[in-house]
């Protein structure tokens, strides 16, 4: 008997440690019984997104689309990439949200309600694209460690809040400032509350872009909690951690911000290049800041059959950071030679572009068709994997579909 009861406060002390807490009224609990809290969720359901989305990690949850499911022209909640770093914060009440912008080079600390931003502020409405700085990392090799994205970590919603710049403003900046670092509610895998799961930061000239946002609705509705409701930053064309999520507090620096996942390696990549699996100096790596150009074939679906004779339409989406795309092509034969694609302007600053074009295949057979933008200072995707770096960022490599013509 007294081993038995042993038994069953090892498993239920074991229990209490998976779920975090106290199992309170665990001896009423069905034999058997299994808690909510560690059955395995169901994040489609739980994040409504699309059942072709594939999931990469679920402590934090990581979550990317497949090119295909991000042909909308403005990326719908079903088919945006999640990206966490710590877990989702719980228990959010948006009626008493509050945030504080502070640091050493705020003239005064001071703190707003959520709707005093929303109605002492002016509201803006910017599509910006949104993209991990670790997109494509599954193609590096030696391989590089962190989630194995292949090319859906990106999206470009329609973003709509106050610009960081009124509101930085309104508090008072000094003239040392060089840097705003944001804090937010997100927990810390180990829940140790004394931990940040993340806390990056940008420049201050990114910080005072009038696109550099303090949004509260993404495609006009209250932003998804998995994408940072009640309130975020979004830094368009930059990394998407600069964009941090479930905002707080954003500290105005003096230094550059050396928050958590801002310092050593992560989201930086070797200041000059390096051999494939060479080990870098942390004061040899510099802070990635605009992403690099790119583009993504969003239509067909790759492993797409056509009749012979008939021409296939394709379309996507290109973005060049904080520049514009200025030209973008594909090739059927593998990169030997191109043709040009219909090509749209950006809606607003920072927001992808749209491309199309009809392509013609001389006989049946398999085909790869490749697509390649060039950015408008003149530099192009490289055809295959750009320079190595140790944590597998900015693979902007040109993305391929696979066609057979029967």
């Amino acid at each position: 008997m007294k081993r038995r009861n042993f038994v069953t406060r090892t498993a239920l002390g074991s229990l209490s440690l998976l779920i975090g807490a106290e199992v309170v009224f665990a001896d009423t609990m069905p034999k058997g019984y299994r808690p909510l809290a560690i059955q395995d969720p169901d994040p489609f359901k739980m994040f409504n997104k699309d059942k072709g989305m594939e999931v990469l990690n679920d402590k934090p949850w990581n979550i990317e689309a497949k090119a295909h499911l991000l042909d909308d022209k403005i990326t719908p909640n079903s088919s945006m990439f999640i990206r966490n770093n710590g877990l989702i914060p719980e228990n959010i009440d948006a009626s008493t949200w509050t945030l504080t912008i502070d640091g050493e080079s705020a003239n005064e600390s001071k703190t707003y309600s959520l709707a005093e931003l929303k109605t002492k502020f002016r509201q803006y409405t910017y599509q910006l694209t949104l993209e991990c700085g670790g997109n494509g990392r599954s193609e590096f090799d030696p391989p590089a460690k962190g989630n194995q994205w292949t090319v859906g970590a990106v999206s470009c919603a329609n973003w709509t809040g106050i610009r960081l710049r009124d509101v930085l403003e309104d508090v008072g900046i000094k003239s040392d400032a060089v840097y705003i670092g944001y804090h937010a509610a997100d927990v810390h895998l180990s829940r140790d509350p004394q931990k940040e799961p993340i806390s990056r930061g940008a420049p201050m000239p990114k910080a005072m872009q009038d696109e550099t946002l303090i949004a509260f609705k993404m495609n006009g509705k209250d932003i998804p909690l998995a994408h940072g409701y009640p309130l975020r930053l979004v830094a368009g064309g930059w990394p998407a951690s600069v964009s941090g999520k479930w905002l707080t507090r954003i500290s105005v620096r003096n230094i550059v911000h050396d928050g958590t996942k801002m310092t050593g390696t992560a989201y930086r990549v070797p200041c000059n290049p390096v051999a494939p699996g060479e080990k870098v100096k942390d004061e040899d790596m510099c802070i990635i800041e605009s992403m690099p150009v790119k583009s993504l074939i969003t239509y067909p679906k790759t492993g797409a059959t056509i009749k012979e004779g008939k021409s296939l339409n394709i379309r996507g989406h290109a973005w060049a950071g904080e520049l514009e795309v200025s030209k973008m092509e594909y090739s059927i034969d593998f990169g030997s030679t191109w043709s040009d694609c219909d090509l749209e302007q950006p809606t607003n600053r920072l927001a992808w572009q749209h491309f199309s074009a009809n392509v013609d295949f001389p006989k049946k057979g398999y085909y790869e068709v490749w697509a390649r933008a060039m950015d408008s200072q003149g530099i192009s995707q490289p055809m295959l994997l750009p320079g190595w770096n140790p944590k597998g960022y900015l693979n902007n490599a040109c993305h391929r579909i696979a066609i057979k013509v029967v």
